[in-house]
């Protein structure tokens, strides 16, 4: 019986914990993309039409994310009856928009004004002997579009 109350007790401190980080997190990024919405990033391939010399740089944006108790222990409990995991969806979600503010903030600190051909890469990190997901990584590149210093 008390192991069934430390199992209920550490399930609630995880959603509570877990959950109060995710919603912290969200919050970070939603001010950070109104930030930087003045930097276009666009998946072309091809770069836009570009009046005026400018240069191009490799930018990259790249984030770690764990997946908490809580979401882990719903993911077991999916899989044993099936269909979405919504609880990864959402770590998936912060991650990829994570990875693309990063990205934008360094192309914001070479001066670029646009960034073409984004693309992702992502990893899941095991942990344990079941083989479960302990993290998500997420990389986002690009190529920065910088206007020539002297042209």
């Amino acid at each position: 019986m008390i192991d069934l109350g430390v199992f209920l007790t550490l399930l609630a401190l995880g959603y509570g914990f877990g959950r109060y980080a995710e919603l912290k997190h969200y919050k970070s990024i939603i001010q950070r993309e109104k930030e930087l919405n003045i930097l276009p990033a666009i998946a072309a391939r091809t770069p836009p039409m570009i009046s005026k010399a400018c240069d191009c740089n490799l930018v990259t944006g790249n984030v770690v994310i764990s997946v908490d108790y809580f979401k882990r222990f719903i993911s077991v409990l999916r899989n044993i009856v099936g269909g979405r995991i919504t609880s990864y969806e959402t770590l998936i979600d912060r991650a990829r928009r994570e990875a693309i503010l990063r990205m934008k903030q360094q192309a914001h600190e070479m001066g670029a004004k646009q960034v073409f051909n984004i693309k992702f890469e992502t990893a899941s990190i095991y942990k344990g002997k079941r083989q479960q997901v302990g993290s998500v990584e997420v990389l986002a590149y690009g190529t920065a579009i910088i206007p020539s210093q002297g042209g």
